[in-house]
């Protein structure tokens, strides 16, 4: 299901009732039903409005922290045998080599493939990553 069916189901409950008040308001209290269609209206018109701003609340959880870096490229900052120092979007972070990828030279691009609390576990990296 896509965030935006997500955030669509569960308006919509809210939109019911809105309709069922507007319904009894117009039967029972004379309520034009223009007034109520025109509120019912604003309300929808309000939950598609805010929709872009609430997206992230709707997506579900995502890593962090180390976790978040699974996958991502670095640069060995020392030698790593089979630990040392490597720069990944601009942070240091503390890094083990693979066993049987022991050492990595210093300078040497560098895949994170897991994390350990606050230290990765990395290999070389096996795709060339583009200069800025």
């Amino acid at each position: 299901m896509t965030v935006w069916q997500r955030y669509l189901l569960l308006q919509a409950p809210g939109w019911i009732l809105a309709a069922a008040v507007a319904y009894l308001l117009e039967r029972y209290f004379s309520l034009p039903a223009w007034a109520g269609g025109g509120l019912l209206a604003l309300l929808v018109l309000k939950d598609l409005v805010l929709y872009p701003h609430l997206r992230r609340a709707y997506e579900g959880a995502r890593p962090a922290g180390a976790e978040a870096l699974i996958g991502a490229v670095g640069k060995a900052r020392q030698t790593l045998d089979p630990e040392g120092y490597i720069e990944v979007r601009g942070e240091l972070w503390l890094a083990e080599a693979r066993a049987p990828e022991a050492p990595i030279a210093a300078g040497s691009l560098v895949e994170i493939v897991a994390a350990d609390g606050v230290r990765l576990q990395v290999r070389p990296a096996r795709v060339a990553v583009p200069r800025r």
